[in-house]
């Protein structure tokens, strides 16, 4: 016994314990509801029958029902245009800060900090000084785009149909900008300088230098933020509410958004969680692609 309990302590035992607690978090808090979401998809659910477990099954009738929706191609192309639009958005500004700031310039480090701050603001809160900022008649966007002689008239950028999606794009681009920065900061910082020394000596220029080493030792880093940048836009909420409510007419709503919607407004549980599964699945295969694209640097 006391062999088995030293073992609990400092051998292997402990670790499974830490292992095992862990999964047992996940399972609890992340394998349950996802596994009761996908169960309710299959099933009729209305409000008398959402706190029971076992409920008429209808198989793919649900999945049928949303895709017959007349709004489910407006905000599939709601969707891509939001995931793409933001990551491109993001990556890129987030590259270019990234680049900028690995100059280590006087202050760099203090102004980089100063970037963190929206980052560790609530989506919310984001959204309301966004709102602001992209207001039709007293935005400060529309000011500063006067001011350059790029508008001659104000843009109503949360109520146009032609511009409600880009306002929460431009927002979400804000958002997730310090986060690229960061992680594409470290991918940077774990090049070592010899090799670009080494070029320099070969006459390699800039770009050069940023082609041929700068991007295949980041393919791991840019691997991940662009997989993380992927769950995070499709995880995105806050924002809709508090900019466009998806609107108007539909036409800056996102799946998640549109699920949210479904669920707890007109309380159609069953193709909130259809649409929330989709959304999941998609999450899944993007991962699945950018596991067996750095496979080979894993097992390296």
């Amino acid at each position: 016994m006391s062999r088995f309990f030293s073992g609990l302590r400092d051998g292997i035992g402990f670790d499974i314990i830490l292992v095992g607690a862990a999964l047992l978090f996940l399972l609890a808090l992340a394998g349950a509801p996802l596994v009761y979401n996908v169960l309710m998809s299959f099933q009729q659910v209305d409000m008398f029958t959402l706190g029971s477990l076992f409920r008429p099954f209808v198989g793919f009738a649900n999945y049928i029902a949303v895709v017959q929706q007349p709004e489910f191609w407006l905000v599939t192309r709601n969707t891509l245009i939001f995931v793409f639009g933001s990551m491109t958005g993001q990556f890129v500004l987030g590259f270019a800060l990234a680049l900028f700031f690995a100059q280590n310039f006087p202050g760099a480090s203090t102004i980089r900090g100063l970037f963190l701050v929206s980052w560790v603001m609530p989506g919310l809160v984001v959204g309301a000084i966004w709102s602001w900022i992209l207001a039709g008649d007293f935005g400060v966007l529309n000011v500063i785009l006067k001011s350059l002689g790029l508008i001659q008239n104000n843009v109503f950028w949360k109520s146009d149909p032609n511009f409600s999606i880009w306002a929460v794009i431009i927002a979400n681009i804000w958002l997730g900008l310090a986060f690229n920065m960061l992680l594409l900061s470290v991918g940077l910082a774990a090049i070592p300088r010899d090799l670009y020394e080494a070029a320099e000596l070969d006459g390699a220029n800039a770009f050069q230098r940023f082609w041929t080493i700068t991007l295949p030792m980041m393919r791991s880093t840019i691997g991940a933020v662009l997989s993380l940048g992927l769950i995070g836009t499709l995880q995105q909420f806050d924002l809709f509410p508090a900019l466009t409510e998806g609107g108007p007419a539909n036409t800056s709503n996102v799946a998640g958004y549109w699920s949210w919607q479904l669920s707890f407004q007109l309380y159609d549980f069953a193709k909130g969680a259809t649409v929330s599964v989709m959304m999941f699945l998609l999450v899944l295969f993007a991962s699945v692609i950018y596991v067996r694209s750095t496979r080979h640097e894993v097992r390296g």
